[in-house]
């Protein structure tokens, strides 16, 4: 038996092709994936954008205030996930009917490959760093595409192979994180950070600083419901992802924000979004905290990919494994157009744009409207409750065309000094609402366990 054969069989056994799937993970386990989730390079760096255009201090209340905010959507779309067992571009079904789904799980797959290129990016320079630092030798192209192949490798083992790797990687990660804190707060006092000047032509208000917060975590909300369904339970599920994804965020921007300020104290440029302006103050440590963040979040983000591609269409027989080998291969190859690393701002503001339309249908429609039930007709391939018109809801199509253009013109054409993601969210969230109400259901079904938990009905995929 080929080493191929192996892996695709226990693969079978651990469910990772299409369909549903039954949690076992407790809180704690939730927890600490999503804890490793976050602690990651992209959302380090998004707090070196904020110092010093707005105050040290402020930063950090917008910082906890937007990802509080953030976590309440994510944890409502992953709690549809653990409630089903189906992951969250599989869910849009319910909302957009089994073919208007498609529209999603599309922007879903170029969102998350531009995600896993960014990072590897990012990896690559970090590694970079310390291998010169001991070596001399210096290839960034090289090591991205190195660190990627590590991802995709992990990724391949599927929900188990996550559920492994995160929670040593957040062990590691928080223990070099508490170092930079304290190198940091003990060279210079908080009322130094606090008391750093403004820049004089500052870009990011504070009403910005929230958006981009909250921005982060609708980006990651794309995954909530691939691993909250993997929980044992609905408290298991909020709790993990509520604290794990609160904890991880405030710690990860906290931590860009408190070295970009103690690289400004020191009199340095802050050049934001730059990895080695803010490993160069701490040392080759901190490039190995980047690098060990990437391989943690970036494992999630490849295995997201390849869930929502084999959980695509229903009634398709894709498998896991050369699925995720397809995608595997393109991530690691888009890792070598550092380009993209000028565009990260214009890449989260189009996240935002697109999904935070997307999850306000996602929680109405399945809180409100379908008054907490999916049924096993969202598995099917045709006909059924997920139908409506030809396999399309043009209500929430609509809705959400509606959305993302508001949000795209409040971003790009006529700005508003908060940000667009969250009117976007809830423009759409109303507009849905009364547009979809006269179809709310009327029959009193509470919500359906687990889909893998029940028999399929004969007929049914």
């Amino acid at each position: 038996m080929s080493l191929y054969t192996r892996l695709e069989q226990r693969l079978q056994t651990q469910s990772d092709d299409a369909g549903p799937i039954r949690g076992t993970y407790s809180t704690g386990r939730l927890l600490m994936i999503w804890l490793a989730a976050n602690l990651v390079v992209t959302t380090l760096l998004t707090g070196t954008l904020f110092v010093p255009d707005v105050s040290y201090g402020l930063v950090l209340l917008l910082v906890i205030g937007g990802t509080i905010a953030g976590a309440a959507v994510l944890v409502a779309v992953g709690t549809i996930g653990r409630r089903t067992g189906l992951p969250t571009m599989a869910l849009t079904r319910g909302p957009f009917g089994i073919r208007g789904s498609l529209l999603a799980v599309a922007a879903n797959v170029i969102i998350l490959m531009g995600w896993s290129w960014v990072q590897a990016m990012l990896a690559g320079i970090a590694l970079d760093y310390v291998v010169m630092t001991f070596t001399g030798f210096s290839n960034p192209v090289i090591f991205a595409v190195l660190c990627q192949t590590i991802v995709v490798i992990l990724a391949i083992f599927g929900h188990a192979g996550v559920a492994r790797v995160e929670p040593w990687f957040a062990v590691v990660i928080l223990a070099i994180a508490a170092y930079i804190f304290v190198t940091a707060f003990t060279t210079f006092s908080p009322a130094e950070f606090t008391s750093i000047a403004a820049s004089a032509e500052p870009f990011y208000t504070p009403g910005l600083v929230f958006d981009v917060v909250l921005a982060t975590a609708i980006s990651w909300t794309v995954l909530s419901a691939d691993i909250n369904r993997l929980g044992r339970s609905n408290r298991a599920s909020v709790v993990g992802a509520g604290v794990g994804y609160t904890l991880s965020t405030i710690i990860s921007m906290t931590l860009g924000a408190t070295a970009m300020a103690y690289v400004v104290l020191n009199g340095g440029d802050a050049v934001a979004f730059d990895p080695v302006t803010i490993i160069e103050p701490f040392g080759w440590i901190f490039g190995v905290a980047i690098f060990l963040s990437v391989m943690a979040t970036n494992t999630m983000v490849v295995y997201g990919m390849v869930t929502t591609v084999v959980n695509a269409v229903p009634g398709t027989r894709m498998r896991f494994l050369p699925t995720a080998l397809v995608l595997g291969v393109l991530s690691i190859v888009g890792a070598t157009f550092f380009g993209l690393l000028d565009q990260f701002t214009t890449f989260l503001v189009t996240i935002g744009a697109l999904f935070a339309p997307i999850f306000a249908i996602m929680i109405v429609d399945y809180y409100v409207i379908k008054r907490g039930s999916y049924d096993r007709d969202i598995l099917n391939a045709r006909g059924g409750r997920h139908w409506y018109q030809g396999g399309v809801n043009w209500l929430a199509v609509g809705s959400w065309v509606v959305g993302a253009v508001l949000a795209y013109v409040w971003a790009y054409v006529l700005p508003l000094p908060f940000g667009s993601t969250a009117p976007a969210f809830v423009i759409t969230f109303v507009l849905y609402l009364l547009v979809s109400w006269p179809t709310r259901s009327r029959d009193g079904a509470g919500h359906v366990g687990n889909l893998a938990e029940e028999p399929v009905p004969a007929g049914r995929s």
